[in-house]
């Protein structure tokens, strides 16, 4: 029987997890309960026959590379798998990226995370995301909930990806496709304003203002959010991995919401 050993069982790797199961593999979830139980988990590295970390970098490391990188390295599991981000491009003015793009993103940890992923493994899969929705994280849940905004950056781009296209992607490369960097994003980069109006004129209310970010009253974080603006490729992941989107844009991802 295949066996995922699964790091960081969030939002995202939990729907990945579902693929497996599906697929009749047996799971093992770590967390915080468990991180820290090294006998246990060096046995399920060494008994997985995949193995996926979705854990993000903290600013002083990638906790998993720290406590376990070196056992990973000598894994002999079939296939090892990374959630990286898109950020790690940073900022290319709207233009379109691919995986053959330099990791010059703003955030130095995730950048030092995505490339320490990609040498640990032979077999290694590094999936580069962006703004990651689905059902309870998307711009309907943020408009019913008072949160949702639209900016006055007219230009500015973003790409996204429905948490089922996301996990579909993950679960083809079980089986297709070689090692390597994957973008997984939908077809249709758009600005967050499109995504915002869309999502009102769904639940039939009208969109929230346009405003400055200042206006807005946005986080440090969410700032930052804005000041990138790029295109994600997705071409590789299709031709290599055989994977289609089910949510080839916002709207159709909205609706599976």
């Amino acid at each position: 029987m295949f066996h995922l050993l699964l790091f960081g069982p969030g939002y995202s790797a939990s729907h990945v997890a579902e693929r497996a199961r599906s697929r009749g593999m047996r799971v093992t979830a770590i967390g915080r309960s468990t991180f820290d139980d090294e006998d246990m988990v060096h046995h399920a590295i060494a008994t997985a026959t995949h193995i996926l970390s979705s854990v993000p970098p903290e600013r002083e490391g990638d906790a998993i590379l720290s406590r376990y990188g070196q056992a990973i390295a000598e894994a002999p599991a079939r296939w090892v798998g990374y959630l990286s981000s898109t950020g790690v491009y940073g900022d290319s003015g709207g233009a379109w990226i691919d995986e053959s793009a330099a990791v010059a993103g703003r955030r130095p940890a995730r950048n030092i995370a995505d490339l320490a992923w990609q040498r640990i493994h032979p077999r290694i899969r590094v999936f580069r995301l962006p703004g990651i929705y689905g059902p309870g994280r998307s711009a309907l849940d943020r408009l019913r909930e008072g949160r949702a905004h639209r900016i006055a950056l007219p230009d500015q781009v973003f790409s996204r990806i429905h948490v089922d296209d996301l996990a579909d992607a993950v679960a083809a490369s079980f089986d297709d496709g070689p090692p390597g960097v994957y973008n997984i994003a939908d077809d249709l980069p758009a600005p967050q304003n499109d995504v915002v109006s869309c999502a009102a004129a769904m639940l039939g209310i009208a969109p929230p203002p346009i405003q400055t970010m200042d206006e807005a009253g946005l986080s440090e974080m969410a700032r930052a959010f804005y000041g990138e603006n790029r295109r994600i490729a997705n071409g590789k992941a299709k031709r290599l991995l055989g994977w289609v989107p089910r949510h080839p844009d916002f709207r159709a991802g909205l609706r599976g919401c």
